[in-house]
């Protein structure tokens, strides 16, 4: 304990003397997360300067090795560094899909020369990835994927198209399912291959959503060359790489179910300053009590996460348990929209102008519809936690 506390003060000193003053305000919005990567805009000077300073201690990544561009920090010591970050208002140095979603499968099935290539480079934020997994007739079914990648000698041709392919425009590089083999079982004949976007033959096009943007776009692969070295895992295998992705990729779309600490105004204190008090609480009891319940699952659902984050950062997968957050987190985040637009009332509706921030409510609202289909759809979650996590009985 008393080299943790000692640890706790050496890391309160270097955040109050490094992290900008900047870097310790609310995000205003999406424009304020760094995503690094080759095409990234910083907002400011003190961005990337803030994402340089804690690349270069290891701490956008704190408890990986440092070999793969981490601290090496232990479970206790990435706590506290957490905590300490939390204390100071401190921003995320680094939002990146490379982090959350592809590192644990590299980790877990890439070669140590993949591991060595990729892993620096995603801690450091020079290279921002995407997704290739959904396509135009493969989504709920995406083992149906069509994407084909045939053996060139050195390398694999891939031809195909994928979709709602997030921040593809503004990715670097891609994490890809394709089918290596088209007279095997389907998920038998799925490999997994990274490649970089700027290939010749890569083009995306931006798809725009009711809610007036969008970061999804569709993506699409003529005679992409790519290199034999860049396949993870063994060949035909990549469904045991997608699947363990997934699980990933659940836990982080989890989240947008909590609130959130990093806004300006919780939902509380927007209720509160619109509709007002009396004798010290929100002046209408239903909406009261709705919140009050969204409170309590949101603080439920907050604790069941950082349980599973700990079971994860001790070495365990997470499992089809992902698919309940997943859920779970998608529903809460609805329910949440749901209470922004009744607090609001007809001003909510507003989609354009200053005096509607620019409608704001309102197309987070029909943003938020998109949860339940958007990494895995609502229903295809509630049969794998019936199925695997319940054991209940199939009809198929």
């Amino acid at each position: 304990m008393e080299q943790l506390e000692q640890f706790r003060a050496e890391v309160l000193a270097w955040l109050e003397e490094n992290c900008p003053a900047s870097m310790r305000t609310p995000l205003s919005g999406d424009d304020d997360i760094c995503w690094g990567g080759r095409k990234f805009s910083y907002q400011s000077p003190e961005q990337k300067l803030w994402l340089e300073r804690m690349a270069a201690q290891g701490w956008t990544v704190p408890d990986w090795p440092k070999n793969y561009g981490g601290a090496g920090l232990s479970r206790p010591q990435n706590k506290v560094l957490q905590q300490e970050m939390a204390r100071l208002g401190c921003r995320a140095p680094l939002t990146s899909l490379g982090i959350i979603m592809l590192a644990p499968a590299l980790f877990k099935f890439a070669s140590e020369a993949q591991k060595l290539e990729h892993l620096p480079r995603i801690a450091r934020g020079e290279i921002r990835w995407c997704q290739g997994y959904s396509e135009p007739g493969a989504g709920s079914d995406l083992a149906s994927l069509q994407t084909s990648a045939l053996d060139r000698g050195d390398h694999y041709l891939v031809n195909g198209a994928k979709i709602w392919t997030s921040y593809a425009n503004m990715a670097d590089w891609i994490f890809c399912l394709v089918r290596t083999d088209t007279k095997a079982p389907k998920r038998d004949g799925i490999s997994f291959l990274l490649f970089d976007m700027a290939s010749e033959g890569v083009s995306t096009a931006p798809i725009q959503l009711l809610s007036g943007s969008s970061p999804f776009c569709q993506t699409f692969f003529d005679n992409v060359q790519v290199p034999k070295e860049n396949l993870v895992g063994a060949l035909n295998k990549g469904w045991t790489v997608a699947k363990y992705l997934l699980q990933h990729e659940r836990n982080m779309a989890a989240s947008m179910g909590r609130s959130g600490s990093g806004k300006k105004k919780s939902i509380e204190q927007l209720a509160l300053q619109t509709l007002g008090a009396k004798e010290g609480v929100l002046a209408d009891p239903v909406l009261r009590q709705k919140l009050a319940r969204c409170q309590i699952r949101e603080q439920a659902f907050t604790l069941t996460m950082q349980r599973v984050g700990d079971e994860m950062k001790a070495g365990a997968d997470p499992g089809p348990a992902s698919s309940l957050l997943k859920y779970y987190g998608s529903e809460l985040n609805k329910e949440r929209q749901e209470l922004h637009l009744a607090i609001g009332g007809m001003d909510s509706l507003g989609w354009e102008g200053e005096v509607f921030d620019e409608g704001r409510i309102a197309r987070s609202w029909l943003r938020s519809k998109a949860n339940s289909i958007e990494g895995g759809t609502s229903e295809i979650q509630l049969n794998i936690i019936a199925k695997r996590v319940l054991g209940l009985p199939s009809n198929t």
